[in-house]
């Protein structure tokens, strides 16, 4: 929500820095360090396959940086009444972010107000071209119920 809230160009391409990568859980990421995506398509992959690195990088993209990123996100949460809640990094991996269950309600409730994360957060499955030629890198939904064919039905 802080991302589109923002109005920042979505095509604007941002290239992934050394600085994306998850030094806290270690996890792994299929985007290359130094190739470039347009921010949208960072944000499809962020909401639809918790891709942490293209979260990383949409916080550190955003007009200030991580740190007022995260400051947005807090920002954010209190306006929706998410009084329980804290963030401190944008990925999710920290466990000093918190949420209680009743204000993850409220994110989701408000977050339906914007088709974009309603698109988003859906989508089964999204190629995207890391421009090095290696090819299309394949994301699937990280939601079971979302890739179940019939799971609108």
């Amino acid at each position: 929500m802080v991302i589109l809230d923002a109005r920042l160009p979505q095509n604007e391409k941002i290239t992934i820095e050394k600085a994306d990568v998850d030094k806290l859980k270690h996890t792994t990421s299929r985007l290359p360090v130094g190739t470039s995506y347009a921010r949208h398509e960072l944000l499809r992959l962020a909401l639809m396959s918790s891709e942490n690195r293209a979260a990383a990088a949409l916080g550190r993209t955003y007009p200030g940086g991580t740190k007022a990123f995260v400051n947005a996100m807090n920002i954010k949460a209190k306006k929706i009444g998410m009084l329980d809640s804290r963030f401190v990094e944008p990925t999710g991996l920290s466990s000093s972010n918190v949420a209680t269950a009743r204000d993850l309600a409220k994110l989701v409730s408000a977050s339906n107000s914007y088709s974009t994360i309603r698109e988003f957060s859906t989508t089964s499955q999204h190629s995207v071209s890391p421009g090095n030629k290696r090819g299309q890198l394949q994301y699937v939904n990280s939601n079971s119920l979302v890739r179940n064919q019939s799971w609108g039905d």
